[in-house]
């Protein structure tokens, strides 16, 4: 099937005796060819399966594995391990291994507790030490009540222990008094600014027991440093295996877990789920020896957005979305999951992405040397992803994006925020003109005027000489982009629907045609206005008008307001296409700003580096490279968040529905562990 739309799914119900589940769902689980549809009871003479009987002691098991991993850093495998070395290892001693880790995490928490607790008596200790009367005085008389604490007054307090006994150890005081004077005492002490403190149990001198307590926490603190380089050392050890056996447990408990998504009777069970087309035959042949029915029915969408619904089905159902094999275009799949999968038939947005996201990018950062070290980056992440998945998507997509960079700072003749073709002094990027043909007296190869205030040059000094045709460029650009959006949705909307119950050709043309006139209305008009093209005046017009009339019995018709609501809101919701479109100019303000930054960089330190003085020159070459170090970090994120808004905002707005689920087969993906 074509890249530009998802993958063709279908409706899978295959039955069987009870006694055959088991092995069914085990042959599902290897092959990860479908996505289950849980029962949920619903049915008279159905009810949901049991898990199998080893259910309960994994998930014992993948508890403790899920624990241990949680609480250790572990680095992932580099390269798959086989399904069989893994299991010999959950069989063998990989258990024990665990259990004696988590002993080890379960001591460093009670150790953790305990140093907390007698750094705290410790803390205390100090503050009643100077009182020099033993810990277990202080306290537990039957006729008189102490109040040791800190005081803001201290004469305050001993006055108000004028019936009592007064110590005085500095920042902390202690009074005894009767019991019948101590409500009297207390408020005195209050008025004084007395706090008091908490007294340890235990009995002897403070100072003594504050010794006693450090050395225990040596030796406490001690054993904890002992149990971190023993779970270091386990980590390094048995990482990889644990890793591996996490995954191997989680499928085993998602299998032996898996008869409660399906309907059984006594005898029978049916098991309901999605499957791709293209490995239907797969799905058949592998059920056809413990299922004695088994249909897989090619998911048809209902005219106006809806869906197929066949007498087995109740329930609207639409199917999860599946991303067609990609390769060069898949690191697009990060973005288009961000947003949400496309809904069922509807085009898939990744494929167009692998075109103008790059474009949009490159046209905001477009230097060479920031194309050279994003692409580097993304190498480096490539060699060290090895089986993460993730890792490996975002290298690739630092390779696409930077070498987009790249080319567009060969076209922009830009390296490091300097100008290969400087227009006034020289710099060090001046050395690769070399990679040029030969230029005129403008530093340009070829300038041409294509008509309708369009201007190519090659290098495009975009910062300089070209810096008008930058801006046009970029409105054409978003006029393009928006009518791109327009024409998938109009498609959309003929063949899907447009979620309202319109479907065909009348529904595309209000849906989007309107808009698409609009849009070709507002350029024309644009030319008129501000060129010399006045013959487009009327046309422009007159389209911008009927458009907007269009405009407003589509919202009556298709979006449900009152019509003079509709009428209202027609000309509001034309007006907001202008800013959609100039919303685009962004990709020359953003590359602007980024070349000044490192240009002020090369004039602030990179010019005044001089030899006579070694020293300085260190230091101002260290403050160029910080100063190109953070252009290069602001030029990756600044760009990347500005073209994932013209995108995710601007272009999927006019065309877009995310209401897809991502295919989710069972079995899981295998990340470290083999398939079996």
């Amino acid at each position: 099937m074509s890249q530009v739309q998802t993958r063709q799914m279908g409706r899978l119900t295959a039955a069987g005796v009870l006694d055959n589940l088991d092995d069914a769902l085990g042959m599902l689980s290897r092959l990860k060819a479908l996505h289950f549809i849980d029962y949920t009871g619903s049915e008279d003479g159905f009810s949901l399966g049991t898990p199998s009987g080893k259910a309960d002691q994994i998930g014992r098991d993948l508890n403790k594995v899920r624990a241990a991993v949680s609480q250790i850093e572990v680095a992932e495998p580099t390269e798959m391990t086989s399904a069989t070395s893994v299991r010999k290892s959950l069989d063998g001693e990989l258990p024990e291994k665990v259990d004696s880790l988590l002993s080890h995490m379960s001591r460093i928490d009670e150790i953790d507790t305990v140093v907390t607790s007698k750094s705290e008596e410790e803390a205390t200790l100090s503050a009643i030490s100077p009182l020099g009367v033993d810990v277990e005085l202080l306290t537990g008389y039957s006729s008189l009540t102490s109040f040791v604490g800190t005081v803001n007054d201290v004469n305050a307090a001993k006055a108000a222990a004028a019936n009592g006994i007064f110590i005085n150890g500095g920042d902390v005081i202690a009074v005894f008094v009767k019991n019948e004077d101590a409500s009297e005492t207390s408020s005195a002490l209050q008025n004084a600014g007395f706090a008091a403190i908490q007294l340890p149990d235990g009995e002897g001198d403070a100072d003594a027991r504050i010794n006693q307590l450090a050395g225990e926490r040596v030796e406490l603190l001690n054993e904890r440093e002992s149990l971190n380089s023993d779970v270091e050392s386990w980590s390094l050890e048995n990482g990889e295996e644990l890793l591996c056996g996490l995954e191997l447990l989680e499928r085993d408990h998602d299998l032996k877990t898996s008869p409660v998504k399906v309907a059984v009777t006594d005898h029978a069970f049916v098991i309901d789920g999605w499957v791709e087309m293209d490995r239907a035959h797969d799905v058949k042949l592998v059920l056809a020896n413990t299922c004695i029915v088994v249909d897989v029915e090619p998911f048809v969408i209902e005219a106006g957005g809806g869906h197929h619904d066949d007498d087995h089905h109740h329930e609207p159902v639409s199917p999860p979305i599946a991303f067609q094999p990609r390769k060069s275009s898949k690191p697009m799949e990060l973005i288009t999951d961000a947003v949400g999968r496309p809904g069922y038939g509807r085009l898939d947005p990744t494929f167009f992405m692998f075109f103008t996201y790059p474009l949009f990018f490159g046209l905001m950062l477009g230097d060479m040397a920031y194309g050279l070290v994003t692409m580097g980056l993304g190498a480096f992440l490539l060699r060290t992803a090895g089986t993460n998945a993730g890792l490996e998507l975002g290298g690739k997509f630092l390779l696409l994006i930077g070498s987009a960079t790249l080319l567009f700072g060969y076209i922009y003749a830009e390296f490091a925020g300097w100008e290969i073709f400087a227009h006034e002094g020289s710099n060090p990027a001046q050395s690769l003109q070399f990679l040029y043909p030969e230029v005129d007296s403008h530093g340009h190869v070829f300038e041409v005027a294509l008509g309708y205030n369009i201007s190519l040059a090659f290098p495009f000094h975009r910062v300089s000489s070209n810096l008008m045709d930058l801006i046009i460029l970029t409105l054409y650009m978003g006029w393009l982009h928006v009518m791109l959006g327009l024409v998938m949705g109009f498609r959309d909307v003929l063949l899907i629907g447009n979620g309202h119950g319109g479907i065909g050709l009348v529904a595309a043309f209000f849906e989007k045609g309107t808009w698409m006139l609009l849009l070709i209305g507002g350029l024309l008009f644009t030319h008129a206005y501000i060129g010399s093209h006045a013959e487009f005046l009327n046309i422009g017009v007159a389209l911008i008008g009927v458009s907007t009339v269009l405009l407003m019995w589509t919202l009556y018709r298709y979006h449900g307001l009152d019509l003079p609501i509709a009428i209202m809101m027609g000309p509001i919701e034309a007006l907001g296409m202008m800013p959609t479109v100039i919303s685009y100019v962004r990709l020359f303000a953003v590359g602007v700003v980024g070349v000044k930054i490192a240009e002020t960089g090369n004039h602030m330190f990179y010019d005044n580096i001089t030899m006579d003085e070694p020293f300085m020159a260190v230091i101002l070459f260290i403050g160029w490279f910080v100063v190109q170090a953070f252009a290069w970090v602001l030029g990756v994120f600044s760009p990347n968040i500005h073209a994932a808004r013209l995108h995710m905002v601007e272009w999927m707005k006019q065309y877009y529905d995310s209401s897809g689920k991502p295919f989710s087969p069972f079995g899981g993906t295998s990340r470290f562990v083999e398939g079996e």
